[in-house]
C-alpha cells in the first residue's frame, strides 16, 4: 500500500479542491471544479459513480469544456471527450532546490505578459488567473519575461510545478532549470515535496527532469470532455 500522502497523487486535482485550494472549489455533491478562469479542471472522486457525473453536470454548461482525470472506456450518456492526453506523473524524490539570484515573483500585473509567453511555448493551461494559484517565478531579459514557472495544484504536502516554459530565443541556457530549482527551494522550506505532469510524448522533458532527480511515478489520462446540447424540443 502506498504511503498516505502519495496516494493524493492519484486524483491531484481532486485532493487540492478539497485541501489547501478547497477556496477555489465551485462545489456540487463530491464534485469540485475550479473557475474557468484559474484552472480547467472537474475534479471527480475515484472512482466516480453515478451520482457524481450529475452532479458534475451541474457545474459544466452545454458546450463548455473541462479537463477530467478519467481514463474509463466509456463516458455516461450525455458526455464527449473532445480530446484526451497521456501524461508522465513524476516526483522530486532526492531533488534540490537552488536559489536563483535571477528569478522574480511574479503577479496579476504581469498576466499579459505571461500569457504572451505561454502563447509562444504551449506549457499547458495558463489562464488569467492561475496565478492566483501559487507563487510564479521568471526571469526577464532586457526587460521583457522570456522564462518562466509557477505552482499549480496544491495538495496536503505536495505542490505541482507547471508552466515551465522559456521563449523560443532564449533556449539552451538553462533558464528553466534554474527556475525549477528556485521552486523546488520554496517548495521545501515549507517541509512540501514537488511533483509535475509532463505529456508522455516531451521526452526532452521528462530527460531534463531526470536530470533533476525527478522519478516517474505513474502515466495518468487527462481527457477533455464537454456536455452534448440537449436536443431542441419538438413544436
Amino acid at each position: 500500500m502506498l504511503p498516505l500522502d502519495e496516494t493524493l497523487l492519484d486524483n491531484p486535482a481532486y485532493a487540492a479542491l478539497c485541501g489547501p485550494h478547497a477556496r477555489f472549489a465551485q462545489v456540487r455533491g463530491r464534485v469540485r471544479r475550479y473557475p474557468v478562469d484559474v484552472a480547467p479542471f472537474l475534479a471527480l472522486p475515484s472512482p466516480p459513480s453515478a451520482q457524481d457525473w450529475q452532479d458534475a453536470a451541474g457545474l459544466l454548461a452545454p458546450g463548455a469544456y473541462a479537463a477530467v482525470g478519467y481514463s474509463g472506456d466509456e463516458l455516461p450518456d450525455g458526455w464527449q471527450a473532445v480530446a484526451a492526453f497521456d501524461l508522465v506523473q513524476m516526483i522530486g524524490e532526492r531533488v534540490t532546490g537552488v536559489e536563483c539570484a535571477e528569478a522574480i515573483p511574479l503577479g496579476a500585473a504581469d498576466v499579459p505578459e505571461m500569457l504572451e509567453l505561454v502563447a509562444q511555448t504551449e506549457p499547458g493551461p495558463f489562464l488569467t488567473r492561475t496565478v492566483e494559484m501559487g507563487d510564479y517565478l521568471g526571469i526577464r531579459r532586457d526587460g521583457g519575461l522570456v522564462a518562466m514557472a509557477g505552482e499549480r495544484l496544491r495538495l496536503d504536502g505536495w505542490t505541482e510545478i507547471s508552466a515551465v516554459c522559456t521563449r523560443p530565443d532564449h533556449r539552451g541556457q538553462g533558464l528553466a532549470s534554474l527556475l525549477v530549482g528556485a521552486l523546488i527551494a520554496s517548495i521545501q522550506r515549507r517541509s512540501e515535496r514537488p511533483f509535475l505532469h509532463v505529456l508522455a510524448t516531451n521526452t526532452s522533458a521528462i530527460r531534463l527532469y531526470e536530470e533533476l532527480s525527478f522519478r516517474v511515478r505513474q502515466t495518468a489520462a487527462l481527457t477533455v470532455v464537454t456536455r452534448e446540447q440537449p436536443p431542441d424540443p419538438q413544436v
